[in-house]
């Protein structure tokens, strides 16, 4: 059983994690109010989702969805893959594994067709058909994935449906975040983590940067999927989370491309058309 002293402690570990890697304060502060409120509670967090479920834990002071969401995922799974990923660069693999009928083949995949590692993001891609394109997803699997995910991450009213458009930034301001990104990964002007994947001396090595703008919250760092390593794309992929105020969640992978009319140019994988629109307004 997981105890409001345990929940409340991760939660400050989020926010230690988030003060040392130069994240907004707001977000930092977010999290210790969020560790007060669950440690002054009279009532463990577990019996309250089991009495009332998800939607009690939003009522709580200070508890915003997301953070709902990391508290909720820690009760059901004993992980919460928002520290994880914080730490060390989390490994997806063994994150989507615990999926029942996800083993590693189709972790594997996942990750590297739809360039995503977060549940939140895999979430996503299950209710806007980009789920359906990866070889052994039929609609029976993937309808158990978004069942097995709400579970985890939390039931609530459906702000998507298949096929319809989510609200992301618009792809200038990604690719603005992936440049700011690289020159300061550049510049050694970063704080770095150890990832856990591909680097057995623990070197902490990976450049990592929070930077809020137009609303959105970003969180980038270079890939370090196997492909990006096979293919020598390190430090070429950049992968940028991203969340706003109404805790509209995602990620993408930003690339330079190596074949096409976009040859040379950094591409947000999934939006390479919206890319090419840019490219030709800025010519223009």
């Amino acid at each position: 059983m997981a105890t409001n002293k345990e929940i409340a402690a991760k939660l400050r570990q989020i926010a230690t994690l988030l003060d040392e890697q130069r994240a907004n304060p707001f977000r930092v502060s977010a999290y210790l109010n969020a560790a007060k409120t669950i440690e002054t509670m009279a009532e463990a967090v577990e019996d309250l989702l089991g009495r009332e479920g998800f939607s009690a834990l939003l009522e709580l002071p200070g508890i915003g969805e997301g953070i709902a969401r990391s508290i909720n995922e820690f009760v059901v799974t004993g992980r919460m893959s928002r520290l994880e990923s914080l730490q060390s660069g989390h490994d997806p693999i063994a994150l989507f594994e615990q999926i029942p009928g996800i083993g590693p083949t189709s972790a594997h995949r996942i990750i590297e067709m739809l360039h995503i590692d977060t549940l939140e993001a895999l979430e996503l891609a299950a209710h806007n058909g980009r789920l359906k394109t990866v070889p052994g997803f039929s609609t029976k699997k993937i309808a158990l994935v978004q069942t097995w995910i709400a579970h985890v991450l939390g039931f609530r009213r459906p702000r998507f449906e298949p096929q319809q458009k989510i609200a992301e930034p618009p792809v200038s301001l990604l690719l603005q975040i992936d440049k700011q990104y690289r020159k300061k990964a550049e510049g050694g002007d970063l704080p770095t983590i150890a990832p856990k994947r591909f680097n057995p001396s623990g070197e902490s090595w990976l450049p990592i940067m929070h930077v809020t703008k137009q609303g959105w919250h970003f969180t980038a760092l270079y890939s370090n999927t196997a492909r990006a390593h096979q293919l020598d794309r390190v430090k070429d992929w950049v992968v940028i989370y991203f969340y706003d105020d109404s805790h509209h969640e995602g990620q993408h992978t930003v690339v330079t491309e190596t074949r096409g009319p976009a040859t040379g140019r950094r591409i947000v994988r999934g939006r390479e058309k919206e890319c090419s629109e840019h490219y030709a307004e800025l010519a223009g």
